[in-house]
């Protein structure tokens, strides 16, 4: 049974370990090896994870399917936001889920544990940035009611690629 809890300073090693694998899994075959090891390194990076988890700006759940942590939820308010820092509004930096447990509503999950946090914190808009080349997770935020709004650069290493901003009310 899959269960989603929220996340502490104490779970740094756990999200850096789902951030890089994920992440690797999901864009080494469209990106350089350089490209992915320096954005990994300076992302994931001890230090960054740290003080992402310490920020109570964020708000982080992971999943769990009995011991095994399988991905996770990262969630952003105030000035933690990347982009528009907008008191009405929530950011969904990350859902990063293992490529094992796809299909098995994980993603789902952690979407909708975004929500009633939106809920809860009385935030009316949620916003997200997704790689124009992720056709998976366009077309998952599109089913969960997301309208694309904007384009932001986004940077991996070296490259510079573009990202689709997309939002939805919070109902």
């Amino acid at each position: 049974m899959i269960q989603i809890k929220v996340a502490s300073v104490d779970d740094v090693l756990i999200i850096q370990k789902i951030g890089r694998e994920t992440f690797l899994e999901t864009f080494q075959e469209r990106n350089t090896a350089e490209d992915m090891q320096e954005y990994l390194a300076e992302r994931f990076s001890d230090l960054q994870v740290h003080n992402e988890l310490k920020n109570v700006e964020s708000i982080f759940y992971i999943a769990w399917d009995q011991e095994d942590p399988i991905g996770y939820l990262k969630l952003n308010v105030g000035q933690a936001q990347t982009e528009f820092k907008l008191e009405d509004h929530i950011e969904i930096e990350r859902i990063y889920v293992y490529a094992s447990h796809y299909g098995k509503q994980v993603g789902q999950m952690l979407f909708f544990k975004a929500l009633e946090t939106a809920k809860n914190l009385r935030v009316p808009t949620i916003w997200l940035g997704v790689w124009e080349e992720n056709a998976r997770a366009i077309s998952f935020y599109k089913k969960n009611g997301f309208e694309e709004f904007d384009k932001h650069t986004f940077k991996l290493g070296s490259d510079e690629q573009i990202d689709i901003l997309m939002k939805r009310a919070v109902v």
